[in-house]
């Protein structure tokens, strides 16, 4: 549905048509009621501005030739009353160049009379959603205030229970799993545990587990003394020590080796730890969090990782939602993404557009969070526009990962394939390709494994809950997949 025939339902849509013209004042506030806006009309630019003043308005379409006014002051006015506030200008052919002077001056667009109705409507809908959009980030940036710098977005339930989980945990010492895919924030869980506890003041370390052979890890995570190994000629303190009084992230600790697991184990059951190559124990004054987008307890069944350490570590887990499961976010992560961009790169943000945001909202963002901040900071870059549209996002997101399409290229049901684009049946959205890839790869790694949910996981690169949560939303039983394993 286009904007001239879709109604408004955001609760900032009050709209101040400004015009000495009273027959086409009526015209237009018509036009705006019917499109759901709460429409009121005044006909001097001192009226305009005392229902500024008094804050009943959310945008306002201004003729820029007014009886008591010159618009462009008017503009002015309003805009240092409400900086944020959209103005849509009016203008008859011969002053287009003052409104492009408008336009400089921080107007949302401007329409020469006469007019197409529906292009002050679609004007005025992307006008307002914009600014119900950057109230939504004004008020986050208020409750997230006392943290200056870790911060987690969002609206949704799945990522207000995280903060609230993580603010009661956050001021004890209490070890931290965090638990979730690639690209969801755990670092940033981790940053904002340590920033909420009374250890704020101390450092934050983090390593990767994964980064490091495991004779550098080690060496890494305790230090070790001169002589300890060859080329090790002076001594070092690691990162226990460097992290003392404060926080130390263990990132992706699954990756940790066997060596590194059992002096994991005894410094979190013990509080002391010895460098390598030394005899001399030190006592470890950290709070540990670690993170992992493994399934640890398939780690441990398989005797990959040790029971004993995923014990010590879970004390508290704590698990990031993936970005398809928080919809409701992604415009206004978006929105923040686009702006840092901007601001980065000394250009100006663009406007998100409804079909740019109905793109993203139907992505399935499999890289989450990360990759929704990378799309937004190429997307500044390369559309070269003051409206971002989906034209612009289209080749930056594509409906399935390449590893999911090698999966269904190597034997997966063809009820998803029968519908991509050249064949003869009718292209679906991308909602439905969607859902319907993901049941038939659920379905297709049930048949491999012969109906086992962990090694379907794996196969996937998901933990075991998430599958089942996947297989529940699809309706599907492992049980029914347990006598057709084909003996992969």
């Amino acid at each position: 549905m286009s904007p001239s025939s879709q109604p408004l339902s955001s609760p900032a849509n009050r709209v101040l048509v400004v015009d000495d013209d009273l027959e086409l004042c009526e015209l237009i506030s018509l036009r705006l009621a019917a499109q759901g806006m709460q429409v009121a009309s005044v006909s001097t630019g001192q009226q305009a501005l005392a229902r500024v003043d008094r804050g009943e308005v959310d945008a306002m379409v201004l003729d820029l030739r007014l009886g008591d006014a010159d618009g462009l002051e008017i503009l002015a006015q309003a805009r240092e009353r409400i900086p944020e506030l959209p103005v849509v200008i009016l203008t008859a052919h011969g002053t287009i160049e003052t409104a492009v002077e408008a336009m400089r001056r921080g107007a949302y667009g401007f329409l020469t009379k006469p007019f197409q109705d529906h292009e002050l409507v679609q004007k005025l809908v992307h006008a307002l959603e914009r600014t119900t959009l950057q109230r939504e980030v004004d008020d986050l940036r208020r409750i997230v205030a006392g943290v200056p710098r870790e911060r987690l977005i969002g609206g949704s339930p799945a990522i207000t229970q995280v903060r609230a989980h993580i603010a009661r945990v956050a001021p004890s010492d209490a070890t931290v799993l965090v638990l979730g895919e690639s690209g969801t924030g755990k670092e940033l869980a981790a940053r904002l545990l340590h920033g909420l506890s009374r250890r704020a003041h101390g450092p934050f370390v983090a390593v990767n587990c994964g980064a490091l052979p495991p004779e550098l890890l080690e060496s890494e995570l305790f230090g070790h003394v001169k002589g300890a190994f060859t080329g090790a000629t002076q001594s070092r303190e690691g990162l226990f020590g460097a992290a003392r009084g404060g926080t130390l992230f263990l990132d992706e600790v699954g990756e940790a080796p066997p060596s590194v697991q059992v002096k994991l184990l005894r410094v979190l059951q013990e509080r002391r730890y010895t460098r390598v190559g030394s005899n001399t124990e030190e006592e470890a004054d950290v709070r540990v969090v670690a993170a992992t987008n493994r399934d640890l307890r398939e780690e441990v069944e398989v005797r990959r990782f040790r029971e004993d350490l995923y014990y010590r570590l879970c004390v508290v887990p704590i698990t990031m939602p993936p970005l398809r499961e928080r919809p409701e976010d992604i415009p206004l992560l978006a929105q923040l993404f686009l702006e840092r961009a901007a601001a980065h790169n000394g250009m100006r943000v663009p406007r998100l557009s409804t079909d740019a945001l109905q793109l993203l909202r139907d992505y399935a963002w499999p890289g989450n969070v990360r990759e929704l901040l990378n799309v937004m900071e190429a997307a500044v870059l390369l559309a070269a526009s003051e409206e971002l549209r989906a034209e612009h996002l289209t080749h930056l997101v594509q409906p399935a990962p390449r590893s999911e399409q090698a999966s269904v290229e190597e034997g997966a049901p063809g009820a998803f394939i029968s519908k991509l684009p050249g064949t003869e049946a009718p292209l679906p959205t991308l909602r439905e390709a969607r859902d319907a890839f993901e049941r038939s790869y659920l379905i297709e790694a049930l048949r491999r494994s012969g109906g086992n949910v962990s090694a379907a996981a794996r196969m996937a690169g998901r933990n075991r809950t998430d599958f089942y949560e996947l297989l529940r939303r699809h309706g599907l039983s492992a049980a029914d997949f347990k006598d057709t394993s084909n003996g992969r």
